[in-house]
């Protein structure tokens, strides 16, 4: 997959910076002193150019951000058994370590460029950039250790509940216990089924008909379903931190209608605000790797931190008190808007200065770093070996159960925050 997936990304970015250079790609741009009915639609082609990059972007993002992770560590921790759990915690907080650095010259670099060069700058700095990660990543490749897939992961899982519908019958049998019932011939490791989900040892059990790998699974299989089902209560938790960290857009619009500058001739562009959750991040993760473990450990003499599941607790917290920081945040903004009587102006920019929004930035940055990296060791701590590229792409999933139903409730307040006051209250 990261052989094949860069190609997509420079593809999609190609093709979105090329909606910039001809004309013919995009609709015209609004005519001067009206911002409503002045404005040409796309067409249908257009949209079909800009949806196909998105896709192809899209389909990028899916393919490295599942498998990069697991691809890492793979490098890094060679065991089933996880004994090299300090070295594997450290590459996960220093995987979004720089991951989130990339995401701060994003937000800071990229942004500038839009902002003060233009879209045709803009858009073709990432079509550059992508090419030389992708020379980078094929250079070093013969070094890399890869593993190699014996069966699809996703038709294992679907046998397995295949086989638990069709043999509701069957009686547990003293031979489902005999090892030659539980393994698939490409194994390299015994494993014996657990006692949890006891039914789905049903799946294992011979009905003295020929093998069929729709009824009869190999252990390893039945374990892969298992530790999926187990792992559910945990990740669905994480989909509350990304209904806090996936307010990207009302942020925006909030910081765009208050003051931004820094001094009288700098100010911050609305869209670079984000930077502020990524320095967070940043920073509690090496203070956490480099300084809190390390003296921990030394006063406790065996290496020592905060448990996977306190960190998951602690990043829920600090996702409940980033929530109520925007809400006081935006109160007052709306206030200070009306007695200013800017109400029904989307371009008037309240007098209140956008540092307000810093604590809300702040606080989800510690709770992503709390959360997210907790969530992903706890994982590869309960998935088999087999299912680390699953690690990475659950929480992907849960942004994804996030992002309609967010679009949903907010909608009506992201189309009109520029108002100050939205235009249905209710609704928001």
């Amino acid at each position: 997959m990261d052989h094949v997936v860069p190609f997509f990304m420079l593809l999609g970015t190609l093709l979105l910076w090329l909606t910039t250079i001809f004309p013919a790609l995009s609709p015209p741009s609004c005519t001067a002193g009206g911002a409503g009915g002045s404005c040409q639609s796309a067409t249908t082609f257009q949209l079909m150019i800009l949806y196909a990059s998105f896709g192809l972007i899209s389909m990028e993002a899916g393919g490295i951000r599942a498998s990069s992770l697991a691809f890492g560590a793979d490098q890094v921790d060679k065991g089933d058994n996880h004994k090299n759990s300090g070295v594997l915690q450290s590459y996960i907080s220093w995987y979004y370590v720089f991951l989130t650095i990339s995401y701060l010259v994003a937000l800071i670099c990229i942004v500038y460029i839009q902002d003060h060069l233009g879209w045709k700058v803009g858009f073709g700095v990432p079509v550059v950039l992508m090419v030389l990660p992708a020379l980078s990543f094929y250079s070093a490749s013969p070094f890399f250790i890869k593993s190699k897939a014996n069966t699809s992961l996703i038709s294992g899982l679907v046998r397995v509940a295949v086989a638990s519908y069709t043999n509701q019958h069957i009686k547990f049998s003293a031979q489902a216990m005999d090892d030659k019932y539980h393994h698939n011939k490409e194994s390299t490791l015994l494993i014996m089924p657990s006692q949890k989900l006891r039914d789905a040892k049903k799946d294992l059990t011979p009905d003295g008909e020929a093998s069929n790998p729709w009824s009869l699974c190999a252990v390893e299989q039945v374990e892969e379903l298992k530790a999926l089902i187990k792992v559910i209560p945990i990740w669905s938790t994480g989909i509350m931190i990304s209904v806090t960290v996936n307010q990207t857009s009302i942020p925006v619009l909030q910081a765009n209608s208050m003051d931004r500058h820094i001094t009288p001739n700098l100010q911050i562009p609305a869209g670079s605000f984000g930077m502020f959750m990524i320095i967070s991040l940043i920073v509690w993760l090496a203070l956490y790797d480099r300084v809190m473990v390390p003296v921990a450990s030394k006063i406790r003499g065996k290496p020592s931190g905060l448990g996977m599941k306190a960190r998951m607790g602690t990043g829920l917290a600090f996702s409940v008190a980033a929530m109520a920081s925007w809400a006081t945040a935006e109160s007052v903004r709306r206030r200070i808007a009306i007695e200013q009587g800017v109400t029904g102006d989307p371009e008037a920019v309240v007098n209140m200065s956008a540092m307000w929004l810093l604590p809300q930035y702040i606080l989800s940055g510690f709770g992503e770093a709390f959360n997210a990296i907790g969530q992903n060791e706890f994982f590869y701590t309960e998935f088999p070996k087999t299912m680390s590229s699953i690690v990475a792409s659950l929480h992907g999933v849960g942004v994804v159960c996030v992002n309609p139903s967010d679009n949903k409730a907010y909608g009506p307040c992201k189309r009109d925050a520029t108002k100050v006051v939205p235009v249905k209250e209710e609704d928001c």
